[in-house]
């Protein structure tokens, strides 16, 4: 097994450059709610599982410790882990497959994002995927549970894209990523 120096970085900093669906101001918010969120179980870097359709991926996940400013900004727990848990999942997505956040899903899509590969033009969504996002600070059986709730989400979706479902467990070191299966 590999040291943790040698392990790859979950890519969490300056989404804003490499995924267009992200203006650096809300990159900055997502990558603040993530701070926020794992501050409250560890100190940087931590070891992180990214586990994509049953491959397991052993990624370090660097932040900067919040200050008691930003923790009292992002004081609204939901909403931390929600913002947090997108920037934990888009950059494992791009991590893992490769692909880029590069716009904000409709409502009732099944989905928070649109992904795809980084040459793909803007606006063609025929090759995008949908990703929808989940966070948790429970266990690893919220962990799976929520998945279930998410790919059921993304299934119902009024959407005939692909779809791809990810729950962040920020409190044990997790993040799931399914492929939708596109039968009800």
């Amino acid at each position: 097994m590999a040291s943790d120096d040698e392990l790859p970085y979950l890519p969490i900093q300056n989404l804003a450059e490499r995924h267009p669906a992200l203006t650096p101001f809300l990159a900055g918010s997502f990558l603040e709610a993530a701070s926020v969120c794992l501050d409250q179980h560890y100190q940087p870097p931590t070891v992180f599982v990214l586990e994509d359709d049953n491959v397991e991926v052993i990624a370090n996940t660097l932040w900067d410790i919040p200050d008691e400013r930003t923790k009292a900004a992002w004081a609204n727990q939901d909403d931390a882990t929600r913002d947090g848990a997108y920037a934990l999942a888009i950059a494992t997505v791009e991590l893992t497959r490769n692909l880029y956040a590069v716009r904000r899903a409709e409502t009732r899509t099944g989905a928070d994002y649109y992904i795809a590969p980084a040459d793909q033009p803007l606006d063609d969504l025929e090759n995008f995927f949908r990703l929808e996002v989940s966070g948790t600070h429970l266990d690893k059986s919220e962990v799976k549970r929520r998945l279930r709730i998410k790919a059921r989400q993304a299934q119902q979706g009024n959407s005939n894209l692909p779809a791809l479902a990810a729950v962040v467990g920020f409190g044990v070191k997790l993040v799931v990523i399914q492929t939708v299966d596109s039968a009800l």
